[in-house]
């Protein structure tokens, strides 16, 4: 997918941090699953961290898109660049659902 250079409003150093502390929980979980895998744990524990994982993407992604939402977009229509706004977000919203 082609990356799309638009203006953003820069996160707030709170609001960052929490995403960059949840992004490296997640990278931990994936090291932790890389040593169940070599360690040769039960196929059911395994799974059950793999879907934990994809919970926490998928909450990271939703706080993500949210404020996308709330600022960018909304910045978007408030300028009178709306369509192209939501058109792209409703791209991206139909990749992050599959």
């Amino acid at each position: 997918m082609e990356e799309v250079k638009h203006m953003s409003r820069p996160r707030p150093d709170d609001e960052k941090q929490k995403i960059l502390n949840r992004l490296k929980r997640v990278e931990g979980q994936v090291r932790g699953i890389q040593t169940m895998v070599e360690e040769d744990r039960y196929c059911v524990d395994i799974l059950v961290q793999i879907s934990a994982i994809q919970s926490a993407l998928k909450n990271t992604g939703l706080t993500i898109t949210e404020r996308h939402m709330k600022h960018c977009v909304t910045d978007a229509i408030n300028s009178g660049d709306g369509d192209d706004s939501i058109e792209e977000l409703m791209a991206v919203l139909k990749q992050f659902s599959k």
